[in-house]
């Protein structure tokens, strides 16, 4: 069984698909019908919902995609969805100012952008323009009326910033650590599939011993279009998002250190913190939905050839904690990857924690993406440059690619051409070519293959011009 608030009810479930989308639930058994689906695959916004989870005394509200999330996953949370907003006959702030200007069109994505911008009102004193845009680049209009969404995102700021979720949010809360302290088994099963949530790390260790071959769960970003586009069934679920501690992001002196189930949207400031290049990439790979949910050691688990940030990980000298049972060891993330979609995990063992080191003072990182689009969309290519220079020496160099061969890797050929040289025109050309002899790319529907090696090979030009301007020095030190 598993239970969460249904906007202010406690609500049970037990005895329905572990496979099942919030969704589908939604819509097909509470018979909610404002949450649309466009996509199935978390793009569009239509379908999306925001849950409130409990820090102790307070409330924090994220958006997301209920087509890709499953409803197990809400054990110990708040689900608020469009139809909650009105407060008796009293619209929210948020849907009056839609109807004030004009927001809404044919309708169909209208939810999914009053649920965002509520999110954002609730988690936000000052907005901006460029927060607002964020904050809205998940939910797409198909009758391309962005302007006024944008007016009443603004104007829904104008009235008192409290609504009824902020005169109940402590007995919300309250509510909330109940159903977790009341925790005795979280599991959902029926049709001979089960759903496990885990309360701590060492029971999540302990299901993988008793089923090796379960699958892991996060975000389900990705995992989820397996529900949702090729309809497959999955018999074993381990939820890894309620192990205490496992989402957690800690600073110490030499490094940061992730848990496995820490979403983007959790990590992002401590790492644009020492890396700000990582920032673009972060916005780039996803929506705020995708950001809320996705885990970066989803990512690497995952282990796809054109994962953002597997590549990221490599250049930076991260490691990887692995854990089986109560035993731990650690590896480096470039020995991970072994080949397509292989890695070096062994059965029951789950990626714990990300340790990435903190810069030193004279490194410079920087991370490039191309893509089809802009934003939320997945790389063609990704390349990742670690680089140290010393009066005008290339001092170390680590530089990995993604989506350039079977797996994340470093190319040594081309780090070779420019480690213990002069930093020069001449000798980021050498290391340009060299790049060829790393990678051997393939043609697909995101790109050919010769154009996935000259724009790689063209990052390093990128690279050198960027490091050579005195603004960027400027930047670098900034940050060092």
């Amino acid at each position: 069984m598993i239970k969460f608030l249904l906007n202010q009810t406690e609500h049970s479930v037990s005895d329905i698909d572990p496979n099942i989308t919030l969704l589908d639930y939604l819509r097909e058994h509470l018979h909610k019908k404002g949450s649309k689906e466009g996509c199935a695959s978390g793009d569009c916004g239509a379908c999306t919902v925001v849950l409130g989870e409990s820090d102790g005394q307070t409330m924090r509200y994220k958006s997301i995609n209920s087509c890709i999330t499953l409803l197990a996953s809400l054990h110990g949370k708040q689900l608020i969805t469009v139809e909650d907003l009105k407060n008796d006959e009293q619209l929210h702030p948020v849907q009056q100012a839609m109807v004030d200007c004009h927001g809404s069109q044919c309708g169909f994505c209208t939810p999914g952008f009053v649920m965002s911008m509520f999110a954002y009102r609730k988690n936000t004193q000052t907005p901006t323009r460029e927060g607002i845009n964020e904050a809205l680049g998940g939910n797409l209009c198909r009758c391309t009326g962005y302007r006024p969404i944008v007016e009443a995102a603004v104007q829904m700021f104008e009235p008192d910033a409290k609504d009824q979720f902020t005169e109940t949010e402590s007995v919300t809360s309250k509510k909330l650590n109940q159903i977790k302290l009341s925790d005795s088994e979280v599991a959902l099963s029926a049709l001979g599939r089960t759903f496990y949530s885990p309360a701590t790390v060492t029971e999540l260790s302990s299901l993988l011993i008793s089923h090796p071959h379960a699958r892991l769960i996060a975000g389900g970003t990705d995992l989820s279009l397996e529900f949702t586009q090729f309809l497959r069934n999955i018999d074993v679920l381990i939820y890894t998002g309620r192990a205490e501690g496992l989402d957690t992001v800690i600073e110490t002196e030499s490094q940061i250190d992730i848990g496995s189930a820490a979403t983007y949207s959790k990590a992002k400031s401590l790492l644009v913190q020492y890396f700000p290049d990582l920032e673009e990439l972060i916005e780039r790979l996803g929506s705020r939905q995708i950001r809320n949910q996705g885990t970066i050691g989803g990512n690497v688990g995952n282990a796809s050839p054109i994962g953002d940030m597997p590549p990221v990980l490599i250049a930076l000298g991260a490691q990887l904690v692995l854990r089986k049972g109560d035993t731990t060891r650690t590896i480096d993330v470039a020995d991970y990857f072994l080949k397509y979609k292989v890695t070096s995990q062994q059965s029951s063992e789950f990626i714990e924690r990300i340790l990435i080191p903190k810069p030193k003072a004279q490194e410079n990182f920087r991370v490039y993406k191309i893509s089809k689009r802009m934003e939320d969309d997945i790389s063609a290519t990704c390349g990742a440059f670690n680089i140290e220079i010393e009066n005008g020496l290339v001092k170390r160099v680590a530089i990995a690619y993604g989506g350039m061969a079977e797996i994340p890797k470093r190319a040594k050929h081309c780090e070779k051409a420019l480690l213990n040289k002069d930093w020069s025109e001449h000798n980021i050309q050498v290391a340009m070519a060299e790049l060829a002899k790393d990678f051997s790319p393939i043609s697909d529907f995101r790109s050919s293959a010769e154009y996935r090696l000259l724009v790689s090979q063209n990052f390093l030009q990128r690279l050198f011009l960027e490091l050579n301007s005195s603004h960027d020095t400027l930047r670098v030190s900034q940050y060092a």
